[in-house]
This record gives C-alpha cells, sequence and structure tokens, in this order.
C-alpha cells in the first residue's frame, strides 16, 4: 500500500529512505511547458549583433534593389556624407543604358542622376536622337553617393556598387549602353586606357554592346567636342537597331 505524502516527508527527515514507483516518481514531475510558456531568456533566438543573412544582390528585385542600396553603408566616408543615395532613374525595361560616374552636389540632394547643366544637356542629346529621359532610356551612375568635393570614385567605391549596377543592367536588358566619360568607361570596362581610344568602337558588357563617349560636363566645358560626341551616339543608335 503506497505511503502518504506526510508518512513519506516524516521518514524523509528523520533518515530513514523511500522507494518511490518510478510511474509515482514521474507523474510527481511538473509538466513540461509548451513552447510559447518557455521564458524568452532560454528561447534559442539570433545573439545580439548577429546580422541575419541578406538575399544576394543577384536575387533582388527592382524594389529589394532599390532598399538594399538605400541602405548601403559599404564605403563609410560616402555613407555618412551623403543627403541621400541615387539609385537611378528611367525606363525599368529601356532600350538604352547611360551610365556617368557619380552623383554631383545637385544629384546628392535631388536623388536623380544627371541634374542641372549637364543634365540638360543630356536631354538635349538624347532629343537629338529622338529619345526622352524616362521612355526607352534608363540613366544610372557607377556609384550610388556623392564623393566629397566631387573627386573621382576610388576604386574600392566602385567595386564597394559594381554588383548594384551589374543587377541594374541584368534587369533592365537594354539593346545598348553608353558610358558616359572617361571615369565610367575605364571602370565599366576594368582599362586605364584614355578616352580618346576607349571611343569609335563597340565594347562588350554583360552581353551588351557598350558606347563610350564624353561626359555632358566636359562638353559644356569643351563644345567643340560636341560633334565627336554626336558621333558616338550615332554609333550607339546603330547598335541598339541591330541588337
Amino acid at each position: 500500500m503506497p505511503l502518504s505524502t506526510r508518512k513519506r516527508e516524516v521518514l524523509h527527515q528523520i533518515g530513514i529512505p523511500v522507494w518511490v514507483p518510478r510511474q509515482s516518481a514521474l507523474a510527481q514531475q511538473p509538466p513540461i511547458e509548451d513552447a510559447m510558456d518557455v521564458p524568452a531568456a532560454l528561447r534559442q533566438e539570433p545573439a545580439a549583433g548577429v546580422a541575419v543573412a541578406q538575399s544576394p544582390v543577384a536575387n533582388l528585385d527592382w524594389a529589394g534593389l532599390g532598399a538594399r542600396v538605400a541602405s548601403c553603408t559599404a564605403c563609410a566616408e560616402l555613407a555618412q556624407r551623403r543627403t541621400q543615395t541615387v539609385f537611378g532613374v528611367g525606363d525599368p525595361k529601356a532600350s538604352w543604358l547611360f551610365i556617368g560616374e557619380a552623383p554631383g552636389s545637385e544629384e546628392d540632394r535631388r536623388g536623380e542622376p544627371f541634374v542641372g547643366r549637364a543634365g540638360r544637356l543630356l536631354d538635349n542629346m538624347l532629343a537629338a536622337l529622338g529619345l526622352r529621359r524616362g521612355e526607352d532610356v534608363y540613366i544610372a551612375n557607377v556609384l550610388k553617393c556623392r564623393p566629397p568635393g566631387n573627386r573621382d570614385p576610388l576604386p574600392a567605391e566602385a567595386a564597394a556598387c559594381r554588383a548594384f549596377l551589374d543587377r541594374q543592367i541584368d534587369l533592365i536588358e537594354p539593346r545598348v549602353i553608353v558610358a558616359l566619360g572617361r571615369v565610367a568607361a575605364q571602370s565599366l570596362l576594368r582599362s586605364d586606357a584614355p578616352l580618346g581610344r576607349l571611343r569609335g568602337r563597340e565594347h562588350g558588357f554583360r552581353g551588351v554592346p557598350l558606347v563610350v563617349t564624353y561626359h555632358p560636363a566636359y562638353l559644356l566645358r569643351s563644345p567643340a567636342d560636341k560633334a565627336r560626341a554626336w558621333s558616338d551616339l550615332l554609333f550607339a543608335r546603330a547598335r541598339a537597331l541591330s541588337g
């Protein structure tokens, strides 16, 4: 006959061991708590400071890519100094993709590439081709943040932004890419050749024809080269039509 709880306590106090059936001992143990009732401190959750894995840039859609660029802090100096990132603007399925080097002060303020005097000249160049900003045209930069003092992008900065630009190109699938200026051309082609040697011929970039021409800001300072720029754009148009 099993002992009462009171008798077991008395025998235990005077040092007499009491045998308890295994089933009874288990029955006296508190029930296992439901997972929802386990204290937060005992739950297995990501430790503070451990980054949650992000999707590779190459898998992002337009919305995800824009958000990733806006939150990027890979280049600490640029991230601290910028007003905002300058992602790009235009038709997400454009035939024409124009790529410059980096945002200037006005672009940094407005969040759009190629505004101000250089932007107006680019718009005029597009109009001469029968094109308009935002209609079958996309405009972007190698760098998504403004370098201080409008200096040239550093190689490490261009490398940090490269995956973003590559993903934009893959999403757009343009017929032709126009590199605007020496810095953009050298960065895209991974070349140190001068602009004069890169102009006038077709290059390939991620399977897309790439044509090099002058940056609109340069043409504002050297209007005599506008004729050469126009020749480059006609060459690009021929590549776009043949693609």
